[in-house]
């Protein structure tokens, strides 16, 4: 929805599953409470994902001390049939991409 007072549209490209995916990508350390602030959710929220996507097998995690230590299993295939055949490496490769850099010749 969209207020008076704020034009800008309200949806995002990415949804907050892959916001949470690719922050865990970067920093396999993050505190679920840090990929909150980042991300705009509640902790509750991003357990929440973590554990779907762990339940889906595109993570998982180890305890270590008091922390968590995650791993993206990058192999693994994105569920949608729009997305048939593609993976998550595929996919944190391309939200990393950096448009600002010139191609290699």
């Amino acid at each position: 929805m969209e207020t008076q007072s704020d034009s800008r549209p309200t949806w995002t490209f990415l949804t907050n599953h892959a916001r949470v995916l690719s922050l865990i990508a970067r920093d396999p350390d993050i505190r679920l409470r840090d990929v909150a602030a980042a991300c705009q959710l509640t902790e509750r929220s991003v357990q929440g994902i973590v554990a779907d996507l762990e339940s889906a097998g595109y993570l998982t995690h180890t305890r270590e001390g008091r922390r968590n230590r995650y791993r993206i299993l990058p192999g693994t295939e994105l569920r949608h049939p729009a997305e048939a055949g593609r993976t998550v490496e595929a996919l944190l490769r391309l939200l990393e991409t950096d448009l600002t850099r010139t191609p290699s010749a």
